[in-house]
């Protein structure tokens, strides 16, 4: 068709790592970017297709490395052990898939092997993790195929079930090596296990909580992908202080019974401390890093809290042209997503609009005017 639009930005964050962009002017040929120049040079003539968003900055779309698309976030705890409205609701299923593409979360790489339901195809690129079964023997095996790889050797964080038992490193690199060509992925916290995900052979830990700097200097050396996931730790900290659980909405806090731990309010206090501290010098060493927020856990929204997860990296000491780096090109290009990621001469124009200036990002972020899918409104 060679249809050319031209899109001005206030400000364009190209999603690269590199200060952002004044004046921008995009000019779209066919979905694609055919040009990244200045406002000034946007032609007037009659005809032309012309998208002013001067007092807007667009940023590229969100790829969240960390969703359990078939679990609801709901403070009930039988929602997180297949009861209730949790499971492989179709239903469910579209509410997390629209909640997150509202919030400019195109993105996803899903823990639960979730089907999208046939209301849902299009809101977002989905990449799902393949899973362990355990035989009758007791032995592990890799289950049906996915498009990654996800296997938790030391239990979630802030989860009370434990890890898998006999998943010791001989067993975790037979499993890592059983998968055929795709990305692995190992869910793993403290020094002992990341150290054995690492030498089982593993392209990315996500959690990695209390791991230390050995682990973090084999990661930027190896160039595996780390996948934080602060959030839970901050959540955890907000039910603990609160004396019930706690559900972590940016404006909201919905504070549902429970007893209080003792000593679980400085634990997650120090926990936190010590993963901001981790990110932080993951940045100094050049760890490569993606956004995941372990949405579907207790309290953690779909597509809503990947603002409050980018907001920790800049409390870390990450710019927010490195935070919005790790939130879409970092994890778009680790798996496989090539419809998304960073605004490059080439790449799709598909792109998120937030009113106002990157000042005010990713507060902004939040409640976008608008999002567009190759070069379209969407």
């Amino acid at each position: 068709m060679n249809e050319t639009r031209y899109i001005i930005a206030g400000s364009l964050i190209d999603g690269l790592g590199g200060s952002a962009h004044k004046r921008a002017l995009l000019t779209v040929r066919d979905g694609r970017i055919a040009a990244i120049g200045s406002a000034t040079d946007c032609p007037r003539g009659e005809g032309a297709a012309v998208d002013d968003l001067s007092h807007c900055t667009l940023v590229p779309p969100l790829v969240d490395g960390s969703v359990a698309l078939a679990h609801a976030p709901s403070l009930d705890p039988r929602a997180h052990r297949g009861e209730g409205t949790s499971g492989h609701d179709p239903l469910l299923i579209a509410r997390h898939l629209r909640d997150c593409h509202d919030h400019g979360v195109l993105g996803l790489a899903d823990s639960t092997a979730a089907a999208i339901p046939p209301e849902a195809r299009g809101l977002v690129t989905l990449r799902s993790g393949g899973r362990l079964l355990r035989r009758e023997d007791g032995t592990l095996e890799v289950a049906a195929a996915g498009d990654f790889l996800r296997i938790d050797s030391s239990g979630d964080i802030d989860a009370d079930a434990p890890p898998l038992p006999g998943l010791d490193r001989q067993v975790l690199g037979r499993l890592l090596h059983q998968w055929p060509g795709g990305k692995r992925v190992v869910v793993a916290n403290g020094a002992l296990a990341v150290g054995e995900a690492l030498a089982a052979g593993c392209d990315a830990i996500e959690q990695g909580y209390l791991m230390g700097e050995p682990n973090l200097r084999l990661m930027a050396r190896d160039r595996v992908l780390w996948i934080p996931s602060v959030l839970r730790a901050k959540n955890g900290l907000d039910c603990a202080s609160s004396g019930g659980s706690v559900c972590c909405r940016f404006s909201l806090r919905a504070v549902g019974p429970g007893e209080a731990r003792p000593g679980a309010e400085a634990s997650w206090r120090a926990m936190l401390a010590d993963q901001l501290a981790q990110l932080r010098l993951a940045r100094s060493l050049g760890v490569l890093v993606a956004v995941g927020t372990g949405a579907g856990s207790p309290g953690i929204l779909h597509g809503e809290t990947m603002v409050e997860e980018m907001k920790l990296f800049l409390r870390a000491g990450w710019s927010l042209e490195e935070t919005l780096h790790c939130a879409s090109e970092q994890g778009a290009r680790f798996f496989g997503m090539d419809n998304l990621g960073a605004l490059a001469v080439g790449r799709p124009a598909t792109f998120l609009v937030a009113r106002g200036m990157p000042q005010q990002l990713p507060r902004k972020l939040a409640y976008l005017e608008g999002i567009y899918i190759a070069g379209r409104p969407s």
